[in-house]
């Protein structure tokens, strides 16, 4: 019963978090949430098949609103990433992921909430910065599914990102690296084709969370809903980094 609770929550969040509510932060906790009731390798590899078809309709939705100049700058280093990440999660034992996984998922969010002020920071922007921001995000969406704080703040910090244009480059690029991890997982044989057969009602759940999202969007708060996410994150990432078994 734990089990499915789990899978359901994290259904329901991914497709939250893709409908637009709440940003990365329903994402970044399906693993965490995951962690406590299955091997967290286990738990990394069967949110991706999740995530991938719930990009589908984040495309859909912000199609050709993304910023080609970011995308072509970030996407490269976003893969050799995504390479060392999955070669990092082959060789790590389930203890020391579970707590790779709450120490790079507090990091995310205390990521998280500095973004929050990149508006009013005075910032010269390095090509560098990108490619570190586009590498980083994807060794930790690799590993964690807590990519996206790098990429955002990165993309925060640049002229003339309108609202639009940063949600469209943001779902382009981790749709891609989604993508990617596929064929990384499956090389390293983490993805188990039953068990994914096991929870493929999960799927179903994912475009009625996206059209609640949708609805929710203009009706609530979104920093308050953000921070009603932030709160358990914070929680199950302390818990996972100090005291999992």
């Amino acid at each position: 019963m734990e089990e499915i609770l789990a899978f359901a929550l994290v259904g329901i969040l991914i497709g939250f978090s893709k409908g637009g509510l709440g940003g990365p932060v329903p994402v970044a906790l399906t693993v965490p949430i995951l962690s406590l009731v299955i091997d967290p390798q286990v738990a990394v590899a069967l949110v991706l098949p999740l995530l991938i078809f719930a990009d589908v309709f984040a495309l859909y939705i912000y199609w050709q609103r993304w910023d080609r100049k970011y995308i072509k700058l970030m996407l490269l280093p976003g893969l050799a990433g995504v390479v060392l990440g999955a070669l990092v999660l082959q060789e790590i034992d389930a203890l020391t992921l579970k707590r790779l996984i709450g120490g790079l998922t507090l990091l995310a969010l205390i990521f998280k909430i500095g973004s929050d002020h990149m508006a009013s920071v005075s910032y010269s922007s390095r090509r560098w910065h990108g490619t570190f921001a586009g590498w980083a995000s994807g060794f930790g969406s690799t590993l964690a599914n807590v990519g996206a704080p790098p990429f955002t703040a990165y993309l925060l910090l640049q002229p003339k990102m309108t609202p639009r244009r940063f949600i469209g480059t943001t779902t382009l690029f981790f749709a891609v690296m989604n993508l990617t991890k596929l064929p990384s997982y499956i090389a390293i044989d983490i993805l188990d084709i039953d068990r994914l057969a096991s929870i493929a009602w999960v799927f179903v759940l994912i475009p009625p969370a996206v059209l609640v999202a949708r609805s929710l969007i203009d009706r609530i708060n979104q920093q308050v809903f953000e921070w009603l996410m932030m709160i358990p994150l914070a929680v199950l990432s302390l818990y996972l980094l100090l005291f999992a078994q």
